[in-house]
């Protein structure tokens, strides 16, 4: 749900906001039972830069539409920032995420990898397009792997692991991540 700004509150400027680098998401996955009883968790990353290495900031399935199957039902963001703040007593969980979006051709899953894909989401003014949402809306991690072919190119060698979100524009979701991200989205 998205709210316009003129209809949010005035906050004053000295509220204070608690920033987290990781969140951890717990769920269940019944037809993969490793695990206690199928349950899971796994830790999601929104770590800046440390000890000279590199930030690493990870991409998850969000929850879209749940009348609809699969990955149709689903969003895939890039969580940028965990924090928190409380407000009129109630604390708010929240994540500042950038979006993907499926392409324009991307009704349907790729023909050859049986992927579906997708691409950065940009505004009118070519900004990412980022949002604040509650951490409830967040599913699971996502694996998302560049789509080398539109590259139109080889790899540069300097390119480096961690910079693949940030290089490529266009992706598959793994679907062969693991069994859960399989079963969700496809």
């Amino acid at each position: 749900m998205d709210v316009d700004l003129d209809d949010c509150p005035d906050v004053p400027a000295t509220l204070p906001i608690k920033v987290f680098h990781s969140a951890g998401a717990v769920y269940h996955a019944p037809s993969d039972l490793s695990g206690v009883g199928g349950m899971h968790r796994e830790t999601i990353r929104a770590t800046q830069p440390w000890h000279r290495g590199p930030g690493r900031y990870d991409c998850v399935f969000m929850d879209k539409d749940s009348t609809q199957s699969g990955f149709r039902g689903l969003h895939v963001a890039r969580v940028r920032l965990f924090f928190s703040f409380k407000w009129d007593g109630r604390t708010y969980p929240c994540a500042l995420v950038e979006w993907f979006e499926h392409p324009d051709d991307g009704d349907e899953p790729n023909e050859v990898t049986v992927m579906w894909e997708v691409v950065k989401d940009y505004d009118a003014r070519g900004q990412r397009v980022t949002s604040v949402t509650h951490v409830d809306t967040i599913l699971r991690g996502a694996h998302l792997e560049p789509n080398y072919a539109r590259m139109g190119r080889l790899m540069p060698k300097e390119i480096k692991f961690h910079q693949t979100l940030d290089v490529f524009k266009r992706f598959y979701v793994n679907m062969y991540a693991d069994h859960h991200a399989n079963e969700i989205a496809f």
